[in-house]
């Protein structure tokens, strides 16, 4: 089991920074790599960007260039800065873990709610 604490959601202007953090417990060792994935009212799940255990990256073209995931495997946290936030960046945002095995339990936050005002 692995338990997934999402925080950092707030209320931000349009050209603002947030940090988001995702703390990770449990079975940290199953864990392969972990990813942010957001969802705005009436729309699809999507992802936003995920960061592996040796650190390699994929961002959503949406993102590229204003958002950076990082991790701590010191605090089993992972981070996501987002900079130059837009309205269409409000959502909630969810941290996400997938194991190692193949078809195993995907584990989710409860998410965080950003919300960026024109």
């Amino acid at each position: 089991q692995v338990q997934l604490v999402e925080s950092g959601g707030g209320l931000v202007q349009s050209g603002g920074s947030l940090r988001l953090s995702c703390a990770a417990s449990g079975s940290i060792a199953s864990i392969k790599y972990m990813g942010w994935y957001r969802q705005a009212p009436g729309k699809q799940r999507e992802l936003v960007a995920t960061i592996s255990r040796a650190g390699n990256t994929i961002y959503a073209a949406s993102v590229k260039g204003r958002f950076t995931i990082s991790g701590d495997n010191a605090k089993n946290t992972v981070y996501l800065q987002m900079n130059s936030l837009k309205p269409e960046d409000t959502a909630v945002y969810y941290c996400k873990a997938v194991p190692w095995v193949t078809g195993g339990m995907e584990y989710w936050g409860e998410g965080t709610l950003v919300t960026v005002s024109s």
